[in-house]
């Protein structure tokens, strides 16, 4: 496992595309309202990313046909946009998007509310949200990466929710996914010592639900697998010798 250490000016590029990613999923949350399809989802936010001068990080990506990553309600990650998909009142939407500014990449994502959302809908979303915050505050220089892994994890469940377990955060920086894998459960093992200069995607996923998922046909759509709701939560940040810097929120 190689994790790589960026340098002053690798960070202030990474801060931008942070900057830019902020901007673009605040945007996109505003403009979200029932009869959209997920397509016009997924454009909207190209043109939001683009309109900055930045190149969307998921485009094309592994072959993966989209610039955002729109999945609702049981969805929990990589969905397919769908000029056929209407959200409508009472939905929650995972987007999950990333931007490239000068060679680096952001990658984030927000679970949001489509009109009026149940109470249980609006304590997943804030739930999972909170577990990143859980998680951060033991990355740090000097902590281990999975004292990351097992504050998250440790959070979810006391809510009696399933964290995702086939899908972890990740390394970041001039590749979208770089060492070391980021669990969101908690390890055994403690995992590498963190140190300033990393950067790192957190994104807890989960379902209100079995933490159990599946891959729709497309081999992309990851759903829940007794149906029940999902919320996705992801900033990048920079490990530094005190607080972390969160990079992908203004």
């Amino acid at each position: 496992m190689s994790v790589t250490i960026k340098s002053q000016h690798e960070i202030e590029l990474m801060r931008e595309a942070g900057k830019i990613l902020a901007k673009t999923h605040e945007e996109l949350a505003k403009a979200i309202k029932p009869g959209m399809t997920t397509y016009q989802i997924d454009k909207l936010g190209e043109e939001i990313i683009r309109s900055y001068g930045c190149i969307p990080s998921f485009l094309n990506y592994e072959g993966y046909p989209a610039s955002i990553c729109v999945s609702v309600n049981d969805e929990v990650v990589h969905g397919i946009p769908s000029k056929d998909r209407i959200v409508i009142d009472g939905d929650i939407v995972s987007l999950d998007a990333g931007v490239i500014y000068k060679g680096y990449h952001s990658d984030a994502a927000r679970t949001v509310a489509v009109g009026e959302i149940s109470k249980e809908a609006e304590k997943l979303i804030e739930v999972t949200r909170q577990s990143f915050f859980e998680g951060i505050k033991f990355a740090k220089e000097g902590y281990h990466l999975h004292d990351i892994s097992n504050a998250i994890g440790d959070y979810c469940e006391s809510f009696g929710y399933g964290v995702v377990q086939d899908l972890v955060g990740h390394g970041i920086g001039r590749n979208l996914h770089e060492d070391p894998e980021i669990p969101n459960f908690r390890q055994k093992k403690r995992g590498i010592k963190l140190q300033a200069g990393m950067t790192l995607a957190i994104e807890p996923m989960v379902n209100m639900g079995t933490h159990e998922v599946s891959w729709l046909d497309d081999d992309w759509t990851v759903v829940t697998d007794d149906g029940s709701l999902s919320a996705h939560y992801e900033n990048t940040i920079l490990i530094t010798k005190g607080e972390p810097e969160i990079l992908s929120l203004l």
